[in-house]
């Protein structure tokens, strides 16, 4: 059924019904042309306001549907990472710190990037010589791939933790560490190969009071890791990956999707 629309005018101004000729005419010609023009104008502000809720539709539906694009694919851990509970593990000026990912303890997730995320639990500024992600056989310890590891693009960044941009809770400390995404690894995480991710520190002041997250539960995460002196990020294919392990990562708190 079509609307019908109804316009109140002045009482001394004569009924005019658009759309229908075969009606008499209203003697007051000059009213029933302005009611026309008002009704032509009144058809011209619907018009312009669908057309704007249109588009707004249109709008709403497009940031929905990112919006559930996003959510059908969120960001998933590939291993168990570290739980609650943090204590500060000080002092790493010329100190790498290996962090174990055993393909073992991968889970049934599929995943063409590896994403890292490090944590820190005091200090200002973290100073990387260099960072390394290492590939070897889970029968064995020959290296089978080196691949380098980024923050924006950089091998050796620096991170200010006093930056609330970098590190939102201040003081950064044990109870409210600094964690920080790295670049993503364009590397699929295999069962049937171990890895390490190494971290070497420079000698500097800045690491000295450097404090990496350490946790106080380590048996509820599935990383491992240990540290030694001196830099073990330069290490080729074909060469052995350093033995040990103290039961617990150092720094490296999740391993995920992206």
């Amino acid at each position: 059924m079509p609307s019908i629309k109804v316009y109140r005018l002045p009482e001394n101004v004569d009924f005019c019904i658009f759309g229908d000729r075969n009606l008499p005419r209203t003697k007051n010609l000059t009213a029933c042309g302005s009611a026309a023009k008002f009704h032509r104008r009144e058809e011209k502000m619907e018009h312009t306001m669908k057309s704007f809720y249109r588009i707004a539709a249109s709008i709403s539906l497009m940031l929905v549907l990112i919006a559930q694009g996003m959510a059908a694919n969120p960001p998933m851990n590939l291993v168990i990472g570290v739980p609650g509970q943090l204590t500060s593990s000080p002092g790493w000026a010329n100190y790498s710190a290996l962090n174990i990912i055993s393909g073992s303890s991968l889970l049934p997730i599929s995943s063409t990037s590896t994403v890292l995320y490090v944590g820190f639990t005091q200090g200002t500024f973290v100073d990387f010589n260099n960072l390394v992600f290492y590939t070897f056989q889970r029968v064995g310890s020959k290296i089978t791939a080196v691949t380098p590891v980024k923050l924006n693009g950089i091998s050796n960044p620096s991170i200010n933790l006093t930056d609330k941009a970098v590190c939102p809770y201040q003081p950064v400390s044990a109870t409210h560490p600094c964690i920080v995404r790295l670049d993503p690894i364009a590397l699929s995480l295999s069962t049937a190969s171990d890895y390490y991710f190494v971290t070497y520190f420079t000698n500097d002041a800045n690491n000295n009071s450097l404090g990496v997250a350490f946790s106080d539960f380590p048996m509820k995460t599935s990383l491992t890791g240990l540290y030694l002196s001196g830099d073990s990020t330069r290490l080729k294919v074909g060469q052995s990956v350093p033995s040990g392990n103290n039961g617990s990562p150092y720094g490296l708190m999740f391993v995920m999707t992206d």
